[in-house]
Formats: C-alpha cells, structure tokens, sequence
C-alpha cells in the first residue's frame, strides 16, 4: 500500500500515526500529574498541536503533565517541526542505508528545495544547524532558569523553551507560577526576549535559506531570490508589525511599562503571531486592531521549507506583486532584477485562496457554535489554521465540535491546505479532452 501513495500522501499519513502515536502515549495514567489518564479529546488534541507545532492548549502543560508527558510532548514538537521525513532520512544517512531516488522525492517535497540534487546534504546541514541553534539557545536561556529554578529544572525550563521556540510551537512550562501565563513575566527581561525571538526567526525563515547563506555568507548578490524575498519579507513584517502594535497597543497594554518594556513587547508582538503561539503580554486583553493585525500576521506565517505555517511570506509577496501589476497593467511580476515563473502565481493563489476560504468556512461555523465575541473566534481558527497557538483564552472553553475543527484546521496547517486537498486528488485522471473557450465579464 506503502508503494501505491504519492508523496503528499506519504506525508500526511506519516504526521496523522505520529499524531496518533503521541495520543495514546499522552494517554497514558503516566503522563497525567493526578495519575489518571488525560482522555482521549484532550490528548489528541495535545498532540496534534504538538505535532503541528502550534501551541494552542486545552490543559496546562506544567500542571496537567507530568515530565513524561512533557517529554513526548517535546519530542512531537521536535518531529513535528523537523519533519518525520527529514529525521527519517538523517538516521538512514547515519546507518549509512543507501538513499534512493524516491526517498530523495520525499526529501525534496518534505522541506520544499528547489531541486533534488543535493537534497541529502540538505538534510545533514539541517540537523547539524538544528542542534547547534537549539544547543546554544538552551544554554542562553538556562542563565536565567537555573537561578531561578535550581540545575535540574533549569536545565530542563532551557532546552524545552529552546526547542519549543525555535519548532515555531510555543509551549510553555511557566503554568507553575500561573496556568497558561506563557512569558508574561519576562516581558522586559531582554536576554529571554532576544532569545525567543532569535530562535523563533531563524526557526522560520526556512532550511533553504540557511543553506544559501552557509554558502554565500555575507555576499547577498549571490543569494537565490526566494533567500532575497524570504529576508526582505521577514524585516518589513517584523518591523512594520512592531510599529503597528506599538501604536495600537500605547493606550492599553503598553501603558505604564517603561520604554524597554514598551519596545522589547511590540517586536515580540511581531515576532510571535509568525508562528510561535508565545506571548509576553494578555492576549485575551488586546484591542480590536492589535487582534486584526494579529490574525493578519498569523494568516501571513513564517516562510517554505521552515518549522514555521501559515500561507507563507513568499505567498503573500507574490499576491502582492501579481496585484500591483495588473494594477499597472504590465505582464510579468519583476523582483531583484528576476521575473517570477508563472506557475508560482498559480500556486501563490491556490494556497492563498484555500487557506482564505477553510478559515472563513470554520470562522462561520464556530460562531454559529460558540457564544462568544467574533473576534475571539478569528483569533483561534487563524492561530490554527497558521499553526501558531496565540489565543484569546477560550481554548479549553468551547464545544467538543469546535476543537475537532481545531484539531483539522492545524493537521492542514501543518502539512499545507494544499497539500491535504492533493492527498485526495493527486491521483485522480484529468480530462485530456478540453472544452470550447468562452469569455466572461470579471470585476
């Protein structure tokens, strides 16, 4: 049966038994702090968001799980974040099994390269970047943990946040000081928000950029246009949603901080919603336009080939450019001195159009559902469609049906909307014949 499956299929089967897998461990009386097993909704639910390294919790990951928990929690999100198929082919490159062609396919589509060859070096530049980014963040973060929390906790607090944040996941162990507290009281602490944000960045910008620039170092003109989009994209999200949040928040969430606290709240403000699902200030407490913003953010997400969801920083520039021309009604959209092929134009519109419409579909659904604010619903179907796990608190509250929508919404975050609809139509024969052509009136 193996053999019969097309490569997205591989790929969503092999995250839907890993999700599976991490249910039934989660379920397990060991796992549960009061020695009782968790049931089966909320651990499905853990792990999946674990898994889909999102971060939206219906329990308190400190005082719900117990270490064993904690620890299969981690290692969903490391396998969740990595991808199965690239820590597969890293222990296979280990044993030293050969590598075949279709393995090489799997690799290609798993971490979204632009070409095959080389695809198995890839895979070693990621696992080796992988343990030295969360290596030295863990050792960061332990100088603020261990004092606080003695060597072994810290220990633990430090590789734990340095996996979950660079996973782009967002869970956190703060729930002993305060249930689903996440950061919140190190929102001026500046080596705990350098670091977070640091790792949740280059956690995102995607594998294949960090290959171009391994290669290229500081020569930026020889950088490959998606490494050049991905960068420049990057900086005028975080930046201008820095901006945004400061002058929407300098009323409300921001008042009475000091101008460090102030700064260093709107860059994590930024920075997080792109889709780490961390927070150093209320979520639940955010005006209308900071949770617009927010949503947007999340919609938008980090970039391909990355531990990060969303439709993606290439997507949207795409768009962008595809709208801005036909504004000037010029053909082709130029970038950095390159034109973009035209089949990233299709796809760019396909990807955008079908997250655009799943969330707007469950958005209706849920508020049909639940009794509470529209906003509060955007806010949690767009945190998991994008697999960021930034919520206004009202996850552990709705129905049943709500949170296997979640649950939906992140697996198709995670494997890509497009990608979960070709798992059922990628084998299926197109007509060869085609129709007459007819002109209709748009706009």
């Amino acid at each position: 049966m193996m053999k019969r499956l097309s490569k997205v299929q591989t790929i969503a089967l092999g995250f839907f038994l890993i999700i599976a897998v991490g249910t039934l461990l989660l379920m397990l009386p060991i796992a549960s702090r009061d020695g009782h097993s968790t049931g089966f909704l909320n651990a499905f639910f853990t792990a999946t968001s674990s898994t889909c390294v999102t971060g939206l919790v219906v329990v308190d990951t400190y005082t719900n799980w117990t270490l064993f928990g904690q620890v299969v929690i981690l290692g969903l999100i490391q396998i969740g974040g990595l991808g199965f198929i690239t820590i597969g082919m890293f222990f296979s490159v280990f044993l030293k099994r050969k590598i075949g062609l279709k393995e090489r396919n799997l690799i290609q589509e798993s971490v979204n390269t632009l070409q095959i060859s080389g695809t198995v070096r890839l895979v070693k530049k990621i696992v080796g970047y992988t343990a030295i980014f969360e290596g030295v963040g863990a050792l960061l973060l332990m100088i603020r943990f261990i004092p606080r929390f003695g060597w072994l906790k810290g220990i633990w607090y430090g590789i734990f946040h340095s996996i979950s944040a660079f996973c782009n996941a967002g869970f956190d162990l703060m729930g002993q000081f305060e249930p689903y507290a996440s950061l919140t009281m190190y929102y001026d602490d500046i080596l705990i928000n350098l670091v977070i944000m640091a790792l949740i960045i280059i956690g995102g910008i995607g594998f294949i950029v960090w290959d171009d620039i391994s290669k290229h170092k500081w020569h930026v003109k020889k950088y490959m246009l998606h490494t050049k989009i991905v960068l420049s994209m990057t900086a005028i999200l975080i930046l201008g949603g820095a901006l945004c949040f400061y002058l929407f928040e300098r009323n409300n969430l921001l008042l009475g901080m000091d101008a460090k606290g102030q700064v260093l709240s709107s860059i994590f403000g930024s920075v997080t919603p792109r889709t780490a699902g961390f927070n150093t200030t209320d979520t639940g407490a955010y005006t209308e336009a900071t949770r617009m913003l927010t949503i947007v953010l999340m919609f938008i997400g980090g970039s391909p080939g990355s531990t990060a969801g969303g439709i993606k920083t290439t997507t949207m520039l795409v768009i962008l450019l595809y709208i801005w021309s036909n504004l000037r009604n010029k053909r082709g959209l130029n970038i950095f001195g390159r034109r973009l092929d035209e089949d990233a134009i299709k796809k760019a519109s396909t990807v955008f159009c079908i997250n655009l419409m799943l969330a707007t579909i469950c958005v209706t659904v849920m508020s049909a559902l639940e009794t509470i604010p529209l906003s509060d619903v955007m806010m949690e179907v767009f945190s998991a469609i994008g697999t960021v796990g930034i919520s206004t608190g009202i996850t552990r509250d709705i129905t049943i049906a709500s949170k296997y929508m979640l649950i939906l919404l992140m697996y198709c975050g995670r494997i890509g909307s497009m990608s979960f609809a070709l798992a059922f139509t990628e084998r299926k024969k197109t007509d060869p014949v085609g129709l007459p052509v007819e002109q209709i009136t748009i706009g």
